[in-house]
């Protein structure tokens, strides 16, 4: 998963920015990167192309299902939304530190790595909670394609949550961090 997504950004980058994620594009937008409309546009797309890719893969496999994220046994929805809100937290702050940060200078040429490898992190660290989506559009494409809705709202609440606060965090304490007015000679 963390290769494909580091393909995935890297062919998307000159297009969209590497948007493949609608909780990254919220992120985008919550901190003024991405305009509403075209956030709008590219979550129709993500989501479309989630559950195309996902007809697609049931049509190769003969058929077989395709299973829809859920949330492991003794796993609360609520501790299913905080694991999703911090892991998505994770890949929005990767995406803004090495992607959107005007800042950033040569590191930007690392950021699909970064981001794919975070990924694979967080997967490794939660996958075996809820699925680790940090993607609604990951989750909506097999939810749809199996008529699986169970703890569904939970794949959109937390990655949205998640990464709203990471683009807060970032945009208040690195790209826009308010710092001391220097006092000049005539202050004393």
């Amino acid at each position: 998963m963390a290769f494909a997504l580091f393909v995935a950004v890297s062919v998307g980058a000159n297009i969209s920015g590497g948007h493949v994620n609608p909780a990254v594009t919220f992120g985008a937008f919550i901190g003024g990167h991405i305009t509403f409309i075209r956030s709008l546009l590219y979550w129709v797309a993500q989501c479309l192309g989630s559950v195309v890719a996902c007809l697609l893969l049931k049509v190769a496999t003969g058929g077989m299902e395709t299973s829809a994220f859920a949330l492991s046994s003794g796993v609360g929805a609520w501790n299913a939304v905080v694991f999703e809100i911090v892991m998505t937290f994770g890949l929005v702050y990767t995406v803004y530190a090495t992607a959107i940060d005007p800042k950033k200078g040569d590191i930007g040429i690392i950021a699909p790595i970064a981001i794919g490898f975070i990924v694979g992190a967080n997967i490794l660290a939660g996958g075996a909670f809820d699925g680790a989506s940090m993607n609604p559009a990951v989750s909506f494409g097999p939810a749809v394609v199996s008529w699986t809705w169970d703890s569904h709202w939970v794949y959109w609440l937390g990655p949205f949550a998640g990464s709203a606060i990471a683009a807060i965090v970032y945009e208040v304490f690195f790209i826009n961090p308010r710092t001391h007015e220097q006092l000049t000679s005539e202050n004393f």
